[in-house]
């Protein structure tokens, strides 16, 4: 793997969150915070769950020391105002991969877990990262869909065939 891939990921990743919290951002009023059947119970948790974890290991890549105390925060209740720090962190996110190169792939970062800390490679962090994020986002997909609200298309970034118009300024940077 390469530092492109990395790159082309935290792309997606971005396009993805705006184009569901475009949605989230238009749904009737209620539905945020509406309890359902699920692991975090309402889409404003499972969103806010997937930001403090992003913001977790973005800190662990970037060496930034907050550790397990970014868990420690409020939740945000209004989703344009989540919408609006998940646009940030998914920036940081594109940063920080751009700021990579093939080398610092195998590099260890270093993880505040629980029980002490941990170190990981930083591919495998960011692997884990995209990874728990699409995971998370399929989660809000199925709960949008509970709640009557058509979710969102969020595989039409990758290939050109079918890429959506809305993923193609996340490629203007010369990653394609």
């Amino acid at each position: 793997m390469s530092v492109a891939y990395f790159r082309s990921l935290a792309r997606n990743n971005a396009w993805a969150n705006a184009t569901l919290f475009e949605t989230v951002c238009a749904m009737p009023k209620g539905v945020y915070h509406r309890e359902f059947p699920s692991f975090f119970g309402t889409l404003a948790r499972t969103l806010n769950h997937i930001y403090e974890v992003d913001l977790y290991y973005i800190d662990a890549l970037l060496g930034g020391g907050k550790g397990r105390a970014i868990f420690r925060r409020e939740d945000i209740d209004e989703p344009l105002a989540l919408a609006g720090a998940q646009r940030e962190t998914d920036a940081a996110l594109i940063a920080a991969c751009d700021g990579l190169a093939d080398a610092d792939l195998p590099r260890s970062v270093t993880v505040e877990r629980p029980d002490g800390p941990s170190q990981e490679r930083t591919d495998h962090l960011l692997l884990h990262l995209f990874q728990h994020q699409i995971h998370h986002r399929g989660q809000v997909h199925a709960l949008l869909s509970q709640a009557g609200v058509t979710p969102p298309q969020l595989d039409e970034f990758f290939l050109v065939w079918d890429r959506a118009e809305t993923a193609k300024p996340y490629w203007k940077d010369g990653t394609e």
